[in-house]
């Protein structure tokens, strides 16, 4: 059991990024922190939705190479992990970025942006919306 120092510790270094990962005393379990900020991928402070009670949707999505979304924002935070494949996302005039197996990332909530799959394999995301009752995932744009 750790103490409460230490687990004190461990927690702080963890939402800082410091840790790189950490195992236990039985070494049967590691975590390996992934991101933590509180703004998105554009800079974007988070806000979180207040039009009901939060809910969290986790989906994977699969994209097929020369795949492409819709133009769209997001109108809660999304959380992303790359699980198979490169990910190009379009941000307009803030640019373009690529994401890789094994990075993570917050979305963009009020650039509008649009991904695609320039690769020959799949790409498989995971994708977590931490909205609320009542608040869209995701908002086309004309």
């Amino acid at each position: 059991m750790l103490s409460r120092d230490l687990a004190r510790a461990l927690a702080i270094s963890l939402a800082i990024g410091m840790a790189p990962s950490i195992a236990f005393a039985d070494g049967g379990y590691t975590s390996q922190p992934l991101i933590a900020t509180g703004k998105t991928i554009m800079g974007e402070p988070i806000i979180y939705p207040t039009t009901g009670p939060a809910l969290i949707t986790a989906r994977t999505s699969t994209f097929a190479p020369g795949a492409t979304t819709i133009l769209h924002q997001h109108g809660v935070p999304l959380f992303t992990y790359i699980l198979e494949g490169e990910l190009t996302i379009d941000y307009g005039s803030s640019g373009v970025k690529t994401y890789k197996k094994g990075e993570a990332y917050v979305e963009a909530m009020h650039v509008t942006h649009m991904g695609k799959n320039l690769g020959t394999v799949p790409v498989v995301i995971l994708a977590v919306y931490i909205g609320a009752e009542g608040a869209e995932n995701t908002i086309p744009v004309q």
